[in-house]
């Protein structure tokens, strides 16, 4: 299933680092950036990260929420987190539900080998709850900075 601009974004309920969950209904009527990643502590994905947690108070300042996805365990994303001093949500998506419903577990070819496996990707959610933009096959370096420019566009 593919999520498009402009369609309702997947309701979701995930549980997070902390051992908290989150639920993207109950967000409505702020602004959300739900980024997908492949592995916790790997090098794009923590440059990715620390991007978004060094520019979060700049997603503040418009009343984003920013959550990062993975399948990764929560003890995993609380490891993650204390390492590189994230300050925001990560959400565990360990049965794939949510990253099947956003199209981004997809087959992926590295040196020859076909696997399934995350794609990166960004999804900005309207205050409404329809999605507003859509970042496939993301490129870490200006990415965040994209987000940011989208979110204070809104």
């Amino acid at each position: 299933m593919a999520v498009e601009v402009g369609t309702p974004a997947p309701d979701f309920t995930m549980p997070t680092d902390g051992g908290g969950s989150v639920t993207l209904s109950s967000l409505k009527g702020r602004p959300v950036v739900l980024y997908f990643y492949p592995k916790d502590d790997t090098s794009g994905c923590t440059a990715e990260a620390c991007g978004f947690g060094e520019s979060l108070p700049h997603f503040e300042k418009v009343d984003a929420t920013i959550i990062g996805v993975s399948k990764d365990s929560v003890a995993s994303h609380d490891k993650f987190k204390k390492k590189y001093n994230l300050p925001f949500t990560l959400a565990s998506d360990a049965d794939n539900d949510v990253c099947e419903r956003y199209g981004v577990w997809v087959e992926k070819n590295m040196y020859g080998r076909k696997y399934m496996g995350i794609e990166r990707a960004t999804f900005l959610i309207g205050k409404d709850g329809q999605v507003a933009q859509v970042w496939r096959k993301v490129k870490v370096p200006g990415h965040v900075d994209a987000v940011l420019a989208a979110v204070q566009a809104l």
